[in-house]
């Protein structure tokens, strides 16, 4: 979803690779200073990509404690409430919105947080066509794409236009803003090739006193390798019922640590404030619940997909082709990937990688969304059906049997996924042995998450991928999937405009019409209409696989009976009302 305040899932948004995220508990760090403030300690597998909301493409990230947006999604009912807007009217033809921004609202410098915020974060920001970003897509409207415009009413109060309704448009503006003050010159700025500056700005090597944030912590400091700590922000608008500002829990403090793992083993020596279970996890802690003074929630499916996607792009680059054309020619076959999808076993994936804390994943929407088409066909394994496709689109088997084409090449093929995911591994080295079984050979290498990006955006050089993509309850937020020039279109990527173009590249006539469905969806205000789009579309992808899906593990976490006030969701987690938490000593 668009609202990073609590829900961390920018779908439009963000791409994701599904990092497992761990809540942890440094002793050293408590013993100093948990006499002298309330804090929560949680940990991360991996440093921060960087502290600019606009250009963020990872999940986990900051954002959550350290941004809002106009207004936030309440995990719980699904419903849209008031953030830094307090009110909001919507014009009797579906086509404006205008947003009344709360009384004396300040940045953490101190300064005041205007109307003038909120239209520099969408016009100079996020629809700067000079800045890339994963939101821009999910802002696009109708067949023309084009964008609302924004403009400033007074000081308090922005107005939205749209050239026709549009279903998400409330949700839209659930995104982050961002300080003028702090960052036009920025913008305004250039290097020599005419980049604005603003594109290296506030990376991870800024000094966190100079990074400007409205949520409820601001950053403190950052220790490369070490940990992130967040303090209280003193200027965050919300307020108790007493008129105590919030939140209660004065400090935040991330861990990197190295694995899994060492997360488990701090957690069950009492140190660990938090832990996301694994499903590896949940036996041993499921037993020690009671003794341990720790609870384990459980919130169904986790939010977001798991799949494997063949690089279907036909382009060419100089000449050169971005997929070996004899490996193109076998992952455009339908009838290839189809076989694929009846050749991976997801009830082994389940019982053996997840434990049984899983579930099938059949569709790009979330299963617990309220769009999620539970008739959306699903391939179960069945091996003799998947022979019997490959055998009817051509391919052979040698004496061997190892699985040819009909020119008598070997079958084979790298599948690619990052590097570090435990369960992203296992993952990919069942895949690997499924498809064995079907004479496939599958060279599974996991890599860098930075080299893994640079493939799917820049280089486009890949095979098959093994990725996951956040997910809420609002599809739209997806739509830059589905459009055929969507900056995470991955599975037939158009060239970014700083990269060099394609020749050749060829958009199919049935990714025109997912596209299509979406954009429908994107305008029709009756909710039963709008669901049969989406299944509509749902059906389509399962259709033509564009992705194979896979399984999503459940959501759980484990967290401390002396944290009060926890309300877990999947959609939210442990943490997602954080100020109204208290630490009971």
């Amino acid at each position: 979803m668009l609202s990073q305040r609590r829900n961390n899932f920018l779908v439009s948004l963000l791409f994701s690779v599904l990092i497992s995220f761990l809540t942890a508990c440094n002793p050293a760090i408590i013993e100093s200073t948990a006499s002298d403030v309330p804090q929560v300690v949680q940990a991360i597998l991996s440093d921060p990509k960087t502290f600019n909301a606009i250009l963020s493409q990872e999940s986990p990230n900051v954002f959550g404690f350290t941004y809002e947006g106009l207004v936030d999604q309440n995990p719980l009912t699904g419903e849209i409430e008031p953030a830094l807007a307090k009110s909001w009217e919507i014009s009797d033809n579906k086509k404006e919105i205008t947003f009344t921004l709360r009384d004396n609202l300040k940045w953490s410098d101190g300064e005041p947080l205007t109307a003038d915020d909120v239209v520099f974060t969408y016009n100079d920001l996020i629809l700067n066509p000079k800045i890339p970003n994963n939101t821009r897509d999910s802002l696009r409207i109708g067949e023309s794409g084009a964008f609302p415009t924004v403009e400033k009413v007074d000081g308090k109060r922005v107005k939205f236009t749209v050239p026709e309704p549009f279903a998400p448009f409330l949700q839209s503006t659930g995104i982050s803003i961002l300080p003028k003050h702090a960052l036009k010159e920025s913008v305004e700025q250039t290097d020599s090739e005419g980049t604005p500056v603003f594109l290296s700005k506030w990376g991870v090597d800024t000094p966190p006193e100079n990074i400007i944030v409205n949520g409820r912590y601001r950053l403190a400091s950052y220790s490369t390798s070490e940990r992130v700590i967040f303090e209280k922000n003193p200027y965050y608008w919300e307020k108790d019922e007493l008129g105590n500002q919030l939140p209660y829990i004065d400090r935040v403090v991330w861990q990197i640590v190295e694995n899994q793992d060492t997360a488990l083993l701090q957690f069950r020596s009492g140190g660990l404030d938090s832990i996301s279970v694994t499903p590896e996890y949940f036996s041993l802690l499921k037993r020690e619940e009671d003794r341990g003074n720790f609870t384990i929630y459980n919130g169904g499916p986790q939010y977001g997909t798991n799949f494997i996607g063949f690089n279907l792009n036909t382009g060419s680059r100089d000449g050169k082709p971005l997929v070996d054309p004899i490996k193109s020619r076998w992952f455009n076959t339908l009838e290839f990937r189809k076989a694929v999808a009846y050749g991976i076993n997801r009830e082994q994936m389940i019982n053996n990688i997840f434990r049984g804390l899983g579930e099938k994943q059949n569709s790009p929407i979330s299963v617990q969304s309220p769009y999620y088409n539970q008739e959306v066909t699903s391939y179960g394994y069945d091996l003799e059906k998947a022979k019997e496709l490959l055998l009817s689109a051509g391919f052979q088997y040698n004496e061997e049997e190892q699985l040819l084409d009909s020119e008598g090449n070997r079958v084979r093929f790298t599948l690619i996924t990052n590097a570090g995911n435990k369960t992203r591994e296992a993952m990919g080295a069942q895949i690997k042995q499924d498809l064995a079984k079907l004479g496939i050979t599958v060279d599974f290498t996991p890599i860098q998450f930075n080299v893994l990006v640079d493939k799917l955006s820049n280089s486009l050089d890949w095979e098959c991928h093994l990725l996951g993509f956040t997910g809420g309850n609002e599809p739209h937020f997806g739509i830059n999937l589905w459009r055929t020039d969507g900056n995470l279109h991955t599975f037939n990527q158009t060239a970014r405009p700083r990269n060099q173009s394609l020749e050749g590249r060829k958009v199919r006539e049935w990714e025109k019409e997912i596209e299509s469905l979406y954009i429908q969806a994107s305008r029709e205000l009756d909710e039963s209409k709008r669901k049969a789009l989406y299944a509509e579309a749902q059906d389509i992808v399962q259709e033509h696989l564009p992705y194979i899906y896979l399984v999503n593990p459940l959501a759980l976490a484990a967290a401390r009976d002396r944290i009060q006030g926890i309300e877990y969701s999947a959609l939210g987690g442990t943490f997602w009302n954080i100020e109204e938490l208290k630490i009971q000593n």
